[in-house]
């Protein structure tokens, strides 16, 4: 608990103080999940811990199943029409925005939601679906959808999901800023754009000779 409160100080400039979180549906969310998770798995009450995520679900707007499993540090911002389903496997100081997934793709039985690992940030109304890992220090862009596993360190946008960036220009930290997202489309264009103008370029000192 005192880690998923801390976890909205560190990254909500508008939480001021512990009566004003307290308030948040996404720590509601997630305290209420951690009950549910722990009379579904250790105490085998699958009916109760069902329920507990149905009534949350209902004040908050957000899904999370019972069986999912959440490490330390969990944040959802804002947090309506969040969905996690229940093989889903999230690792330390993970954030959420609004209207992420986290989903199967068909009736497949088994391990059908995703594995996410630390320090993740995924922008607001991001797929991320299927059986798939998403590495550490990974940042998926708003509306993204993924369905393919993705390395740590790496940017991911676009629909279908896209990696724009690995390593590289990786920040200390949890990077909230999706202003900063890398637009794949745009930087080709504009590489084109270069190339334009140096074979222009070239066309004008030939012509000069």
């Amino acid at each position: 608990m005192f880690n998923d409160i801390k976890a909205v100080f560190e990254r909500d400039p508008a939480a001021r103080n512990i009566f004003e979180v307290l308030t948040y549906a996404g720590l509601y969310a997630i305290l209420s999940h951690r009950i549910a998770h722990f009379l579904r798995n250790k105490l085998n009450i699958p009916f109760i811990a069902r329920l507990i995520s149905q009534v949350i679900r209902i004040f908050t707007g957000i899904e999370i199943h019972p069986g999912a499993t959440i490490g330390k540090g969990f944040f959802i911002d804002h947090g309506m029409g969040v969905v996690i389903g229940e093989n889903s496997v999230i690792g330390d100081n993970v954030t959420l925005f609004q209207g992420v997934t986290l989903g199967g793709t068909g009736k497949e039985k088994g391990k059908r939601h995703p594995t996410l690992g630390n320090n993740v940030v995924i922008g607001a109304g991001a797929k991320v679906l299927g059986n798939i890992s998403i590495g550490d220090n990974v940042l998926v862009g708003a509306n993204a959808v993924v369905i393919r596993n993705v390395p740590s360190d790496s940017t991911v946008i676009g629909i279908p999901g896209r990696i724009t960036r690995i390593k590289g220009a990786k920040k200390p930290g949890i990077n909230l800023d999706h202003t900063s997202l890398p637009d794949p489309l745009t930087e080709r264009l504009e590489n084109l754009q270069h190339e334009i103008d140096e074979l222009e370029k070239h066309l004008k000192e030939w012509r000069a000779k």
